[in-house]
């Protein structure tokens, strides 16, 4: 069985031979750690690829992602990275001032110089399934724009001026998804993180009045193209499952140990396929092997059936141990 059609099959619950793997790194992995990275891969070769592409600069990037100091992304949020090999934070909102939102202008840029002439001769070169990444991630463009603090107060008051800013946003995103929804590619992801350890960042009312028919114009039209909409989110978003249900959402990465992974199970699975994951923020950097396994048990048993709806997906952080990561792969099989 190809890799396109056991994730294939997975999605559609119909009865791959395994789960497909999928093995997520944070960027200090690759730049630290290659070699275990190289010989993890071949051990347990995976089932996704993503296509190969470049988007135009952006007139207002500058400096370097991931290394200590500040860059600038395609939208002007300036990001300032404390530690190698992680993303950072943006401490200095370009909207903090909504006087400034007149002058916001979405990076189009990136979409008008993008060069996607590969994608398709790369498709149809593989028989891994074609998984196309995207930047759509309103909530937390939002938040990088206007600062974190600052949107949750806009957000509780209903500012006029949030809706605006949404709505910008989420018009740029649809420019973006329609360059992908043209190629051969087999699924397109998005994401947004909606969960603090215990509750929702929001109320699921705001949630659903507010953001969910983003997602739902998202999914409706990847799913019109004929491909796979994969949506990852971390933090406790159990309330939110069932809506990412109903909107369509055939993948879903979320950290099923922020929540009760058997009443998930109970819910929702043989509805939504759960893209991942194991514990990365206590098992996997922490744990021993043993507990890895025992942790892909839990998920295992609470989720998958044989029929499909799972994925054997997890992330590789910066402190996790090679063999944690190996031991993930192995309880799978």
């Amino acid at each position: 069985m190809t890799g396109r059609e056991r994730v294939r099959r997975a999605l559609r619950f119909e009865r791959p031979d395994r789960a497909p793997r999928e093995l997520w790194t944070l960027p200090g992995v690759p730049m630290f750690h290659q070699a275990d990275l190289t010989a993890v891969l071949g051990r347990f070769p995976q089932d996704f690829t993503a296509p190969e592409y470049t988007y135009g600069p952006g007139r207002l990037a500058r400096g370097t992602p991931n290394v200590v100091g500040t860059y600038v992304d395609e939208w002007g949020c300036p990001f300032r990275v404390a530690e190698p090999g992680v993303v950072g934070e943006v401490k200095a909102p370009p909207l903090a001032r909504w006087a400034d939102l007149d002058r916001l202008r979405p990076p189009d840029d990136i979409l008008t110089g993008a060069d996607l002439s590969r994608v398709n001769p790369g498709c149809g070169a593989t028989d891994l399934f074609v998984k196309a990444p995207t930047t759509i991630r309103p909530f937390e463009r939002m938040q990088f724009l206007r600062g974190t603090e600052n949107l949750f107060m806009d957000l509780a008051w209903g500012t006029g001026e949030a809706v605006r800013l949404r709505d910008i946003v989420h018009e740029f995103y649809l420019r973006e998804l329609e360059l992908w929804l043209r190629t051969d590619v087999d699924g397109i992801a998005f994401m947004d993180d909606w969960g603090t350890q215990t509750a929702t960042l929001v109320s699921p009312a705001l949630w659903r009045s507010f953001f969910k028919p983003l997602y739902a114009d998202y999914v409706a039209r990847i799913h019109a193209a004929g491909k796979f909409a994969f949506f990852h989110s971390d933090g406790h978003i159990l309330p939110l499952l069932a809506d990412l249900v109903e909107v369509g959402v055939d993948a879903l990465n979320a950290q099923l140990f922020c929540m009760d992974i058997e009443e998930v199970g109970r819910r929702f699975k043989g509805r939504i396929t759960f893209w991942g994951e194991i514990d990365r923020q206590w098992v996997l950097p922490f744990g021993s092997p043993s507990d890895v396994a025992a942790a892909v048990r839990r998920v295992r048993s609470a989720l998958d059936d044989g029929t499909g709806g799972v994925i054997a997906e997890c992330e590789w952080g910066m402190n996790t141990p090679r063999a944690n990561i190996e031991s993930v792969f192995e309880a799978w099989l």
